[in-house]
């Protein structure tokens, strides 16, 4: 056995201790890149949490085979561009994203921070419920034990030692997401129709509630949530300032790989437009038997299963970037490294959160795909201030040295900044 295969095996594992080790030989390389994903990747596909498959699936089967699918495509530049500016000023300072917003902004901005994202993510985390228990209610469980048993399933997570295992774990879960482009080619799809779409942008026919689908899209692509997890996730890890190219390409990997898994969850949706009535008000398990009644059972199961896993590994992430953003705050003791025992504090925001969102699941009449479209919504409005603060403070000199934005970084978060408030604007006058 090799040494980098040993350090992997350790609980507790830094990462400065595994990117130390030899990587000569195929074998090793593959541990290495086993080892050098984590939070960036996490991060990312993160943000294809079950309110967010949920709202690609039906903006395919509403708007079919569009201009939805080369916007997915190209939101990767805006996800990367948080991303990499979140790793890298949590791996430069080795301080979190409430810590540094509290010593530079003080109080007033903390209370907003810490409000808005509580809210935010307690909508979030319904949504991950819903898609988590609606593959067990397809197989003829009852709602409330659906609900039960992904709770379970979700606080297991912390009982586990160790950051290491707990994000093994979850990048475990997080591999199922494979099945979602297993979906889309099952659908048989065109590809000469969905190359035609990168040239032309082709605008649906069916244009109502266009701007909600797109800020929605736009909004499950930098969920705020990202910032605060993957930025902690990089210093419990044990990542440091020169790691910052492997940091890059973690969150390089997982950019790329969220926006194809959208992208194939957009055409396995197209694949049943026009087919569909009253979409909207489709819940997720109506959702899961749409797909057996078109496409066949397998389809059916193969989605059913994505969903659950997707929902159960944002459940973890979204969890844990609200738990990491209060203890901060508050002062708390915060570390994956540390046992329940050590951090109940800690570990209680986590349990309280998931807890709650599971309970809000269980409000009789309420309609899912509503709440999963307007989480996504929402997640594109509060993503505006969260990221001016970051790039304030990713240019401060005495904080970032040389690691600060150049020209090039800022150029592109403003333009992304412009986007989400151009879009904001543009959502509030077609509501009016």
């Amino acid at each position: 056995m090799s040494e980098l295969q040993e350090n992997l095996e350790k609980k507790n594992i830094k990462f400065d201790d595994i990117v130390d080790n030899d990587t000569k030989g195929m074998k090793n390389k593959l541990l290495f890149l086993w080892a050098l994903i984590g939070p960036g990747f996490l991060a990312a596909i993160g943000d294809n949490d079950a309110g967010g498959l949920i709202s690609y699936s039906v903006t395919g089967m509403k708007f079919g085979i569009s201009l939805f699918i080369p916007l997915s495509i190209c939101l990767v530049i805006i996800t990367y561009t948080v991303q990499e500016m979140s790793m890298r000023l949590s791996v430069v300072t080795q301080t979190g994203f409430t810590s540094l917003i509290k010593k530079y902004y003080g109080n007033l901005w903390i209370k907003y921070h810490i409000t808005t994202i509580c809210m935010e993510n307690i909508l979030m985390l319904t949504t991950e419920f819903i898609g988590m228990s609606a593959g067990l209610v397809v197989l003829g469980l009852p709602m409330w034990v659906s609900v039960l048993i992904s709770l379970v399933l979700v606080l297991s997570v912390i009982t586990m030692a160790g950051y290491w295992t707990k994000e093994r774990l979850t990048l475990f879960i997080g591999f199922f997401n494979i099945v979602f482009i297993i979906i889309a080619f099952m659908t048989h799809p065109s590809i000469k129709n969905i190359a035609y779409t990168f040239i032309a942008w082709n605008y649906p026919k069916e244009s109502q509630n266009l701007f909600w689908y797109i800020v929605a899209i736009i909004g499950n692509a930098v969920a705020p949530w990202m910032i605060f997890f993957q930025g902690n996730a990089c210093i419990d890890k044990g990542i440091v300032k020169d790691h910052i190219r492997l940091g890059r390409i973690d969150t390089t990997i997982g950019c790329i790989v969220q926006v194809v898994i959208a992208a194939c969850v957009i055409i396995s949706g197209a694949a049943l437009f026009g087919q569909v009535n009253n979409i909207e008000t489709l819940g997720p398990a109506q959702l899961i038997l749409t797909f057996s009644s078109h496409m066949g059972r397998t389809a059916g199961i193969l989605f059913g299963i994505g969903l659950f896993n997707a929902g159960f590994m944002a459940a973890i992430t979204i969890s844990l970037s609200t738990t990491w953003c209060v203890s901060e705050a508050f002062g708390w003791k915060q570390s994956l490294n540390s046992k329940l025992s050590e951090a109940p504090k800690f570990y209680g925001v986590y349990i309280g959160s998931v807890v709650i969102a599971a309970c809000i699941v269980l409000i009789p009449n309420l309609h899912l795909n509503y709440i999963t479209l307007l989480a996504q919504v929402i997640s594109g409005f509060l993503m505006a201030p969260i990221l001016i603060f970051l790039v304030m403070l990713t240019n401060k000199k005495e904080l970032m040295g040389e690691y600060k934005n150049n020209l090039f970084i800022n150029i592109r978060a403003c333009i992304v900044a412009a986007i989400l408030i151009v879009m904001a604007v543009l959502l509030i006058f077609n509501s009016i």
